[in-house]
């Protein structure tokens, strides 16, 4: 009996151990995962902070280019328009098949949502106008008996 209580400290120590170790080496891989994840995610940081930037340097670039030729306000009003047209093109761009409108092929793609209708159904339109009966049977709803059979 002894025997038996010691094979069984035995098992459940070894059951300890095996789990300890997969617990060190899962946690030592997703610790090395994140790390260079992490990397990339500052990396992405700072790319996007420079283009943004840039993107301003551009911008101001355009605006003094046109005010050589227009009035200052005319120059920013035609800067932000060139902008705001950048905008949408860009977000266009990412999402190309918005809901209940056409792609840019003038088909909706599979699996995009149908339109939706202009009106919404009417109350009661499981049963046929003007009585009680589902349409194509004799049947009363929520029963199976039939108008004149009891």
């Amino acid at each position: 009996m002894q025997r038996l209580e010691h094979m069984q400290h035995l098992d459940k120590h070894l059951v300890d151990e095996l789990a300890h170790v997969a617990r060190e080496s899962v946690r030592a891989e997703l610790r090395e995962q994140t790390r260079g994840q992490r990397r990339k995610a500052a990396l992405y940081a700072g790319s996007g902070a420079a283009a943004l930037y840039a993107g301003a340097a551009v911008a101001l670039a355009v605006g003094l280019a046109l005010d050589l030729v227009l009035p200052g306000w005319a120059a920013a009003l035609v800067t932000a328009v060139i902008l705001a047209a950048v905008a949408f093109a860009l977000r266009t761009a990412a999402r190309p098949d918005t809901p209940g409108f056409p792609a840019a092929g003038g088909t909706r793609a599979a699996g995009s949502v149908p339109p939706v209708p202009s009106t919404p159904p009417t109350v009661g339109t499981d049963r046929a106008p003007g009585t009680d009966r589902v349409p194509g049977t004799d049947r009363i709803p929520g029963t199976d008996r039939v108008p004149g059979n009891g």
